[in-house]
């Protein structure tokens, strides 16, 4: 059973929409009869879906529209519009409304609109609520570099779902990931050389379509686990390359190792994130986000 607010300063206006949402059987109705009820009863109530007169005292259903986005953004706001909140309306849908529907034709559009959008949101609603059960996640890709922009998105929106990091933090943590899959994919499974990367790209390029589709390179995996603890974040990425000696590695802060094509991504990750590891055979590394505060965590 979903619950629909419904916001409008006409009692018998009110009365006409909730009778018509109850004809669904699937719905449940609550009322407010402005924007500041509304926003109250979104907080007592929490329903699934709001459908807003436009003009109304107080707050209008268009200050309503930006306050829902602001502090609800997972719950639609349907628009009723009518002769003379045009312009409103236009606002209101550019401030984040999800639909609107003419009072001339509620009886005949209202309650699909209600119900296609319902079942719209509740795949997001659902994903929302079952990110925030995970405390970690393991990904097995593929060396296709066009995996690894969604991969970097998800990360993305599990930091931000966790709260491990502000918006700022968030952007440098995938930054040094992304770095890291890279690192993972050309010169771990791929086993291919900044250098040549350098000095001539369109070898380099060819290369790496030539490894993608040979062996042992083809079979190849970058495994990817993220978990998030009370303390911190770890971003686990391992290659099935041949691995290095991480001894071996350059310093990337030294001023004369700055302009080194291998050098540049292990300067992101080291500068972005708490702590790097490596493991003995160079084909794992571990990316360590601590959120603010917290001191060395426990791996």
């Amino acid at each position: 059973m979903a619950t629909v607010l419904v916001v409008d300063d006409s009692p018998i206006d009110r009365r006409v929409v909730g009778g018509l949402l109850n004809k669904a059987p699937t719905l449940e109705v609550v009322y407010a009869a402005d924007g500041e009820e509304a926003l109250q009863v979104l907080r007592d109530s929490k329903p699934n879906l709001v459908v807003t007169d436009l003009i109304m005292p107080n707050m209008d259903g268009l200050e309503l529209v930006a306050a829902s986005v602001a502090e609800f953004p997972l719950v639609p706001v349907i628009l009723m519009t009518g002769k003379g909140s045009e312009q409103i309306a236009v606002d209101a849908l550019k401030a984040g409304a999800s639909s609107y529907v003419p009072k001339s034709f509620l009886q005949d559009l209202l309650v699909d609109t209600v119900e296609n959008l319902l079942a719209m949101a509740y795949e997001e609603q659902t994903q929302v609520r079952l990110l925030d059960c995970m405390v970690g996640c393991t990904f097995v890709i593929e060396n296709d570099a066009s995996m690894i922009p969604p991969m970097i998105n998800y990360a993305k929106r599990f930091i931000r779902q966790s709260a491990l990091c502000d918006e700022t933090g968030g952007i440098r943590t995938c930054v040094a990931l992304e770095e890291a899959l890279n690192n993972a994919l050309y010169h771990g499974n791929l086993e291919l050389d900044s250098e040549l990367r350098e000095s001539d790209r369109p070898k380099y390029r060819a290369l790496v379509e030539e490894r993608r589709q040979a062996d042992p390179y083809q079979s190849r995996r970058i495994y990817v686990t993220i978990r998030v603890a009370e303390d911190h974040g770890a971003f686990v990425i391992s290659d099935e390359g041949p691995g290095f000696d991480p001894r071996t590695l350059p310093d990337p802060t030294d001023p004369a190792n700055l302009e080194r094509p291998s050098g540049h991504g292990l300067l992101l990750m080291r500068t972005f994130m708490d702590e790097v590891i490596y493991n003995d055979a160079g084909n794992q590394v571990t990316l360590i986000k601590r959120r603010n505060g917290s001191e060395n965590p426990s791996h």
